[in-house]
């Protein structure tokens, strides 16, 4: 082990309110023909047509996909990729939430690289060439792929989702409007600020994190746990939106840097199999998870209380580290998180593929970052907990 560290972000952060009038400039410094990755609600609210008109003032072409739908599968990168190929374009422009981000970072790599994503799965091989460059633009304050090197994608053909971790995937640069985000309805809210929490909250207690990931994660579980209800019941406050986009960059930064652990590794299946949002899994998962991890992590969790609610009357570490499992359980009821019997996942299915889910989780290498690295058995035993956990998570 190593007594440095590095953090790996993009060549340009173009931050703040009305930042998104930057994206022809920003584009023309890359390229002159570029490839919009969207989805069709975007192109809806008319978010494309503004993204289309700072380009065209800055004389760049541009190309269009915009047939991402909630996650992203190897189907839409196939898609994009082959429409960003016959249009020649030379630069790459991601408007909306991780999955369009996602998708769009697949096309990057791939148009300079040879074979498919799944060549490249667990570091198995390494992009060999730079990706064409990419302007990564949220409209979500959730899951902080404008900053990570990080994109998950759906194998159609296994329904896994694929992680790939490799320095070609940061974006070249991303453009974080506030703005964006205030057309976000609160379920979207919801679930994207609880997936930024699990990124920092993650990053914090991986066995990976180090005092630099440390700074961004304490920054983000601070902004989030102040803001997010307000993102939530008031979307049209700015100030909470502001607060959120930043504490969602910070998050994505840590855990891209630091890795994340159990929370992940197990969300990743429900969302391939049962096709739940990412954000949603997560959320899912997080109490549950933090109840199973609190042994193991007791010094962290409670700097986690002290942060978050300094004015709590508790006295040990254990008490701390309750403090903010408690926090975050409150957090996930008053957002009307669904537990997955809410979501309607049914039981029956559920227990035909839970060790299927178990194995997938162990091999995306996710819960050996975690405090308490847990057994197939475990994870087996701890879905279950989580399935049944639906009452105490979702109010009515």
């Amino acid at each position: 082990m190593t007594g440095y560290h590095q953090v790996l972000m993009p060549k340009k952060i173009v931050y703040g309110p009305g930042s998104f009038a930057e994206t022809g400039a920003q584009a023309r410094a890359l390229g002159t023909n570029a490839l919009i990755v969207s989805d069709p609600v975007m192109d809806k609210i008319g978010t494309i047509r503004q993204c289309e008109a700072y380009l065209g003032q800055a004389n760049v072409r541009h190309a269009k996909y915009f047939e991402i739908d909630q996650e992203p599968t190897d189907r839409h990168v196939d898609e994009a990729l082959a429409v960003c190929r016959e249009a020649g374009c030379d630069v790459i422009v991601a408007v909306g939430g991780g999955s369009c981000i996602d998708t769009a970072k697949a096309v990057a790599v791939l148009m300079t690289n040879e074979g498919g994503l799944a060549d490249y799965v667990g570091g198995n091989k390494q992009f060999a060439k730079p990706p064409l460059p990419l302007i990564a633009i949220p409209t979500t304050a959730g899951t902080g792929s404008e900053v990570t090197k990080v994109t998950v994608i759906i194998d159609t053909k296994t329904d896994v989702k694929m992680m790939l971790s490799q320095p070609e995937l940061l974006p070249t640069v991303a453009i974080v409007d506030p703005h964006l985000t205030v057309s976000c309805p609160p379920a979207v809210t919801a679930a994207t600020g609880v997936d930024a929490l699990c990124h920092a909250i993650e990053a914090y207690l991986s066995r990976r994190a180090h005092p630099l990931t440390d700074t961004l994660a304490l920054s983000a579980i601070e902004l989030i746990m102040a803001h997010l209800r307000t993102a939530y019941h008031h979307g049209d406050n700015i100030e909470a939106r502001d607060k959120m986009a930043l504490a969602a960059m910070l998050a994505g930064a840590a855990f891209s840097n630091a890795s994340v652990t159990l929370v992940h590794g197990m969300s990743r299946p429900i969302g391939a199999l049962f096709h739940v949002p990412h954000g949603v899994s997560n959320a899912m998962l997080l109490p549950s998870v933090l109840d199973f991890t609190k042994a193991e992590a007791m010094e962290r969790l409670a700097t986690l209380g002290r942060l978050i609610q300094p004015e709590a009357a508790a006295q040990t570490d254990g008490d701390w580290a309750e403090v903010m499992i408690t926090q975050v359980k409150q957090l996930c009821r008053e957002l009307n998180i669904p537990g997955m019997k809410t979501w309607g996942i049914d039981q029956a299915k559920f227990q035909q593929v839970v060790a299927k889910m178990a194995t997938d989780a162990l091999a995306s290498g996710s819960p050996a970052n975690n405090p308490r690295v847990p057994t197939h058995e475990e994870i087996v035993q701890l879905y279950r907990v989580c399935y049944e956990s639906d009452s105490s998570l979702a109010s009515t």
